[in-house]
């Protein structure tokens, strides 16, 4: 849609924080900001492991929309999101969305949009591995989550800089 820099990966390989928003950085020369949010398998007596599955060629497809709509709403300079597939083990990362631009407010905006969207509206499925051995069940959405949707119909005119 644009000519800001955009980076969607859907990957089974971990990767570097760091190297990765860098690189967004140095690719938005003009940012002041940068916000990013890395979600991570988080360690529970119950679980060892995740699974992540995707539909491919749409996952990619409506993370784009996704991150299109928000560089239409702000004023972001790029926009970066990493997720991860196949089997996650309790404390690597699974998702990283990262947004420059030339202020805090739309950065921050910009990334929970991503990633408000990212977590109901892109096509993945979880699977748990159950710590005590064997597979856990697929998991639903949560409901707090699309909750967290409804905020950005309530602030659909707002736009920060």
């Amino acid at each position: 849609m644009s000519d800001h820099p955009v980076k969607i990966s859907i990957q089974q390989e971990q990767f570097d924080i760091q190297a990765e928003t860098e690189f967004l950085v140095k690719k938005s020369p003009n940012a002041g900001a940068l916000v990013s949010f890395s979600g991570i398998c988080r360690a529970d007596d119950t679980l060892s492991a995740l699974e992540l599955e995707h539909y491919p060629g749409m996952a990619e497809s409506q993370i784009q929309k996704i991150v299109d709509e928000a560089l239409a709403k702000w004023p972001i300079q790029g926009a970066l999101v990493i997720h991860r597939v196949g089997k996650i083990a309790v404390g690597e990362t699974i998702v990283l969305v990262a947004v420059t631009s030339a202020h805090r407010h739309a950065a921050f905006d910009g990334a929970n949009f991503i990633m408000d969207f990212l977590k109901s509206r892109a096509p993945f499925w979880k699977k748990e591995y159950l710590a005590e051995g064997g597979e856990g069940s697929w998991v639903d959405a949560k409901e707090s989550d699309e909750d967290a949707l409804s905020r950005w119909d309530q602030n659909a005119d707002r736009t920060n800089s």
